[in-house]
């Protein structure tokens, strides 16, 4: 307790994790572009007995109070798998939403790293929510569109509030807007015509006889792909079937695209439906009528927006001509199949800014940079 009555309290799963989620109505409810997320999905999403992510992660979740009006929040976690990969005694900070106040702000990161102290972590970074696999990033710019699915979102203030606390940048990733409607650039287009009659080479959609296995697939490109990239985890096998499961009524043949070379599978991407379009009216409800908004929205194809959350090229081939013709292919391919389907723009991210290929491939189709997410470190003396 401060001179100002602010309190920190320790959140457990429950009543309590409602009130952490339900928070940010607050911190936002003048922010025209916020979207705030469905209470369902995030309690489901944060219980380690239905979430495989989060088996090997200790987290620690606290409220900001003053007095009675909770004014904060912020997650404090360690990744035993970030750890066993990369050895750096690294732990992490997530959730983090408050208002502009540095008190505040003060109090939640103090906290935060306090918690991860006594357990001998040696450096913070974040945020991650809760995971590099999950949302990421702080946002820094960008602040005049709604956040895209699985994305997050803050207020201007929260950047100079946390590098206030002595946080430096460890790294930027970049979203790119992409119109679907609109035709590639002639470079890119003269590169994807060319990269078609590759010998061997073969774009084709999801089979949704063996979804499983291709999920399996996909996420088997990714951990080969994405192996050498800053931050990396790899996803397990329970996380694949997490995966399939999850995903699967969010998702049609056309929304993934897997790119074969003489047969084997060595490209894909994956697309989403912007949940956030569909749900931005809900307020986090789904009761008692926002289950049949939500469905109507998703079946009827009412919605206009995507994201492409993911795309993975085979090392063996990321540097070659066929690299760049299978990243160029299954772009093409998804946005076709969106396009058939009425959709109008479409999210590109998160991409590493240090990532100049893949960089070169969205710009090559028209993708513009317009909201960039920071990941902070911070040293624990």
């Amino acid at each position: 307790m401060t001179s100002s009555g602010l309190r920190l309290q320790p959140v457990a799963l429950g009543a309590g994790l409602d009130e952490f989620i339900g928070l940010t109505r607050a911190i936002y409810r003048d922010d025209p572009c916020w979207v705030q997320p469905l209470l369902l999905e995030r309690r489901d999403h944060l219980n380690p007995k239905k979430n495989p992510f989060l088996k090997a992660i200790e987290v620690q979740y606290w409220i900001a109070w003053r007095g009675d009006v909770p004014v904060g929040r912020i997650s404090a976690q360690i990744n035993r798998r970030h750890l066993e990969l990369h050895r750096d005694a690294t732990g992490h900070f997530g959730f983090l939403d408050a208002i502009d106040d540095a008190e505040v702000f003060t109090a939640l990161l103090s906290e935060a790293e306090g918690w991860l102290r006594q357990r001998g972590m040696r450096r913070l970074a974040g945020p991650f929510n809760l995971s590099i696999n999950d949302e990421c990033g702080l946002l820094i710019e960008g602040f005049d569109r709604p956040p895209n699915v699985m994305m997050g979102h803050a207020r201007p203030y929260y950047q100079g509030r946390v590098e206030a606390q002595g946080y430096a940048k460890a790294k930027d990733l970049l979203a790119y807007d992409f119109d679907i409607t609109a035709p590639w650039p002639p470079l890119g287009q003269k590169l994807l015509e060319r990269g078609l009659r590759t010998p061997g080479l073969r774009i084709r959609p999801l089979d949704m006889r063996r979804y499983r296995e291709e999920i399996d697939t996909v996420c088997r490109i990714f951990n080969d792909a994405w192996a050498d990239n800053w931050g990396f985890i790899p996803f397990g096998e329970d996380e694949a079937r997490y995966l399939a499961s999850s995903l699967k009524p969010l998702i049609n043949p056309g929304s993934f695209a897997i790119g074969e070379l003489d047969g084997e599978a060595v490209a894909f991407t994956a697309t989403l439906p912007n949940l956030n379009e569909a749900i931005r009216d809900l307020d986090g409800r789904l009761l008692p009528f926002g289950w049949a908004k939500l469905l109507w929205r998703l079946k009827r194809n009412r919605l206009r927006t995507g994201r492409m959350p993911l795309m993975g090229i085979a090392r063996k081939v990321q540097s070659s001509g066929r690299g760049a013709a299978l990243a160029l292919g299954v772009i093409d391919a998804v946005q076709s199949y969106h396009r058939r389907l009425g959709y109008q723009r479409a999210e590109l991210s998160w991409i590493l800014e240090d990532n100049r290929p893949i960089q070169d491939v969205i710009r090559a189709v028209g993708g513009v940079p317009y909201k960039r997410y920071r990941i902070y470190e911070k040293a624990l003396a």
